[in-house]
């Protein structure tokens, strides 16, 4: 937050967090930090490559940055 318009960089980054909290890792029970990872890892790759977002016109992340594949 020290330079111009930081603030609303990091807005992104917390809206983020914020859905891998609530739709993986508060509805999950880890017994190991190996099994942790592997489960945030499929659910990040969900998340970028599978998951429609409303905001992107109902496209995924990876779709819209390599500007493949259109809507679902």
């Amino acid at each position: 937050m020290d330079g111009r318009g930081r603030a609303l960089d990091n807005i992104f980054t917390e809206r983020l967090w914020r859905t891998v909290k609530y739709e993986e890792a508060y509805l999950h029970e880890y017994r190991t930090p190996k099994e942790a990872r592997r489960e945030l890892t499929r659910y990040l790759t969900f998340y970028n490559e599978k998951r429609p977002h409303s905001s992107l016109d109902y496209r995924t992340p990876a779709a819209v940055y390599f500007g493949t594949a259109g809507k679902l």
